[in-house]
């Protein structure tokens, strides 16, 4: 008599088998590098003055080893400032901008926060507001008698620039470029560019709160020449009769940093001259957005939110759900359940802050900067299939 086979009664989609080694997909802060343990602030000048001898050499040293590694030009200035990216960002607005008309190019939550600065804050009078949805870049044209504003990598979009060849190499205004997800993991070309911003807390993982602003010879020159029409604050102020304030870009920073931070950037900048420099680094991202691009190609549920795979970000990854289920709901719907996506994954320990930025559309949001081993990116991916089919099962059964 034969023996009936058993009924397959296990799970339509089981918990995969394989987790990252490390979940943090955070857009920022950001991973640590890969090995990172405490042991690496042992050296910090902890209790001392900033201002004194080696706590000052150590600051001096976080922007010699940045600019190097970046291939910044050596009459470039280099500093470190208050306030992260956002500060540096700041500095450069409402102490440059004025004598030229500006155009703003936006495409998603801190460009558009730029437009306003400049629109509401600053009320330029000839401002102009260039932008384009999520997923998109706007129209990129760039008149060489006015001043830019622009982020080269849209962090809450997933959306780059492939190129700055729009931007004039011989020009009368300034390029104003917010990098602080693009640089360590892009490709940045200086002579196209009059001021590069970004933070410690990206792609080499350093901690939070301190900014670095980069200055070209005509960026110093307009700050040399030009007094804006409204006050600056003490943490702004970066001229004296005149001048630039040279210390600014030698270590002698406006407001007082953390050593800790400062040591933890100078670990940051040590492993990356350890992995090939900028070289290694752009590698490194490059694979993480190749593994998820070879998932994304044969995954129907899911697309990048951005519509050129030219403007794909290598860092700041934004996925999109496409599954017909899902953009059938309403839009108080669709965030509910990328928010329980997002919530499945941090639940399991498999990805911390994976969710789409507040002010994006809904979806999935994963770092893929140089901090990050895509080992850990391609362990993710089954369980992003994982939670989307728990997802679509109570979508289904709330149907």
């Amino acid at each position: 008599m034969a023996i009936a086979a058993k009924p397959d009664i296990r799970p339509a989609n089981p918990r995969p088998a394989g987790r990252p080694a490390n979940p943090r997909f955070s857009s920022g802060p950001c991973a640590k590098r890969p090995g990172w343990t405490l042991e690496a602030l042992s050296g910090a000048h902890l209790g001392r003055s900033h201002r004194a001898k080696d706590p000052k050499a150590r600051l001096a040293e976080v922007i010699e080893r940045s600019k190097a590694i970046l291939g910044m030009p050596a009459d470039w200035r280099l500093g470190i400032v208050p306030a992260s990216d956002t500060g540096a960002v700041e500095m450069a607005l409402w102490s440059l901008l004025g004598p030229r008309g500006v155009d703003v190019l936006v495409w998603e939550s801190f460009s558009k926060e730029w437009a306003t600065d400049v629109a509401k804050q600053l009320k330029l009078k000839d401002a102009r507001i260039i932008d384009a949805a999520y997923g998109r870049l706007p129209a990129l044209a760039a008149d060489g008698t006015r001043d830019l504003v622009f982020v080269w990598n849209g962090t809450t979009s997933g959306v780059r620039l492939p190129d700055a060849d729009f931007i004039p190499v011989q020009r009368e205004g300034l390029a104003i470029c917010d990098a602080t997800s693009a640089a360590f993991a892009m490709d940045l070309p200086w002579d196209r560019l009059d001021v590069v911003t970004w933070s410690w807390q990206k792609v080499l993982g350093g901690e939070a709160a301190h900014g670095m602003l980069a200055l070209s010879p005509r960026a110093v020159a307009r700050l040399e020449s030009y007094t804006p029409a409204w006050p600056l604050p003490k943490i702004f102020r970066m001229t004296k009769g005149g001048k630039l304030i040279e210390g600014i870009f030698k270590g002698e920073t406006i407001n007082t940093p953390s050593m800790l931070a400062v040591e933890d950037a100078v670990d940051g900048l040590k492993w990356a001259e350890s992995v090939g420099g900028l070289r290694g680094l752009i590698a490194r991202s490059e694979a993480n957005l190749a593994a998820i691009a070879e998932w994304v190609a044969r995954t129907p549920w899911v697309d990048f939110l951005a519509e050129d795979p030219a403007t794909r970000s290598c860092t700041s990854i934004c996925l999109t759900v496409v599954a017909p289920w899902f953009t059938a709901l309403d839009a108080e719907a669709q965030a509910a359940a990328a928010k329980r996506l997002a919530s499945l994954l941090e639940k399991e320990g498999v990805a911390l802050d994976a969710g789409a930025y507040r002010d994006a559309p809904p979806g999935l949001r994963i770092w893929g900067g140089a901090t990050v081993e895509t080992a850990d990116i391609r362990a993710l991916l089954p369980w992003l299939d994982w939670a989307f089919a728990q997802v679509e099962a109570e979508q289904t059964v709330a149907a």
